[in-house]
């Protein structure tokens, strides 16, 4: 029963989190370290898996019309917006993919394990995105994003490697940074996040338990990614993303606190 409630716990957070400018990989290791709970490195990538999903189905024409788009520019030569769209995203994704696997592969294991990095990362973060939020312009939609614009922002993931930092994070204020509006920044970044969120899944498939608290993690991630998918676009249509700042400083300044406490 632990084990379930544990799951259901981390699937909401994951939910939450992950697609949210917040960090996930931040909650999913500080809460374990908080509780004391021992979480399968796989059970990580399985909550993973269930934002995966609620991204798939939110954008499920979409991601149709960039398939369809992107078969026919490559293959017919016939250009188009989904098109596009298609070539930049998968171009984005090569470059921020192997840097950030790497990374992650030799240095993952060792931040996650480093609560006070966690927290700092999650403040300086924070403030960056305050700062450039506030003073970018919103000046290019999703359909108007260039290849230059596309690059920087896959690029820019392979900073998620360090937890506390945030993929969406990242990306979303790397989008901010050239001018893209808040909508559409987040829209790219949800639309960006899916095939490394993929290849993860398949690379740990076979370390997956299909068991009760696997089903209820992703179950629970999924419900509450695609909540979180519709808040964000809605919100982001004139609100900033300064709550989301104040609260990654309020985490993270609890997290020292706790630090501190526990030394």
């Amino acid at each position: 029963m632990n084990e379930i409630i544990q799951a259901l716990i981390l699937g909401i957070v994951q939910g939450l989190t992950e697609l949210l400018p917040i960090s996930s990989s931040a909650h999913l290791n500080l809460i374990p370290w908080i509780f004391n709970w021992n979480i399968p490195e796989s059970f990580d990538v399985a909550l993973h898996f269930g934002t995966l999903l609620a991204i798939g189905l939110f954008f499920f024409k979409d991601w149709i019309s960039l398939i369809k788009g992107g078969y026919k520019q490559v293959v017919k030569k016939e250009k188009s917006t989904e098109g596009r769209m298609f070539c930049y995203i998968v171009i984005a994704t090569i470059p921020g993919g192997i840097i950030g696997f790497l990374l992650d592969h030799f240095a993952g294991d060792t931040l996650a394990n480093m609560p006070l990095l966690i927290a700092i990362a999650l403040i300086i973060m924070g403030i960056i995105l305050y700062i450039v939020d506030k003073k970018a312009p919103s000046k290019t939609k999703y359909e108007q994003m260039t290849f230059k614009q596309t690059f920087l922002i896959g690029l820019s993931q392979a900073l998620a490697f360090i937890p506390g930092v945030s993929r969406s994070g990242v990306t979303m204020t790397t989008g901010r940074i050239m001018g893209v509006e808040r909508e559409s920044t987040a829209k790219y970044s949800f639309m960006l996040s899916a095939p490394i969120v993929l290849g993860a899944t398949i690379y740990k498939f076979k370390d997956f338990v299909f068991n009760i608290p696997f089903v209820v993690g992703v179950l629970a991630s999924f419900l509450v990614g695609i909540a979180v998918i519709k808040f964000l676009l809605q919100y982001l249509q004139k609100g900033s993303f300064k709550i989301f700042a104040i609260y990654r400083v309020i985490i993270g300044i609890a997290i020292i606190a706790l630090y501190i406490a526990r030394i």
